[in-house]
């Protein structure tokens, strides 16, 4: 992404992205509060160039959590107009994300200092409102679908 914005500057891009709703076995959702925007969200990113959405998925939420998924499954995919977003410094995106969803996994949970401020399990019921906007309609969606 780094290559790509030195080229085209803040201009509009689309963006594949990746990332993983992670489920406690009381059915709490693992969210962090994000440096960029200081909002909640999932752990995910934009997926590398010869990566898997599997792999991208995996390799940020190791990276941003410390936690290692031992299954993902597919939860659902993301696009159009509520994808669309401004970051905090300018750069436009238009996201098209791959969210999965895991239940199994390990390690020991610490944040990626430069990315993330805060990581937290929340019950479905209790959400934050603040959710980071690219990220609003998954959260949302999954809440809704384990509260049924």
């Amino acid at each position: 992404m780094k290559f790509l914005r030195d080229h085209v500057g803040h201009a509009p891009v689309l963006l594949c992205g990746a990332g993983v709703i992670i489920e406690n076995p009381e059915g709490e959702i693992l969210l962090q509060r994000r440096a960029d925007n200081h909002c909640w969200g999932i752990a995910g990113g934009s997926i590398e160039l010869g990566e898997s959405t599997e792999e991208a998925a995996k390799r940020e939420l190791f990276e941003e959590t410390g936690l290692i998924a031992d299954e993902l499954e597919l939860f659902s995919v993301f696009s159009g107009k509520n994808q669309h977003y401004i970051y905090p410094n300018g750069d436009e995106v238009h996201v098209v994300d791959i969210i999965y969803r895991c239940k199994k996994y390990h390690g020991s949970l610490r944040r990626q200092e430069e990315e993330v401020e805060e990581l937290r399990f929340f019950p479905l019921d209790a959400i934050p409102e603040n959710l980071s906007p690219p990220q609003r309609d998954s959260i949302e969606k999954y809440a809704a679908m384990r509260r049924k």
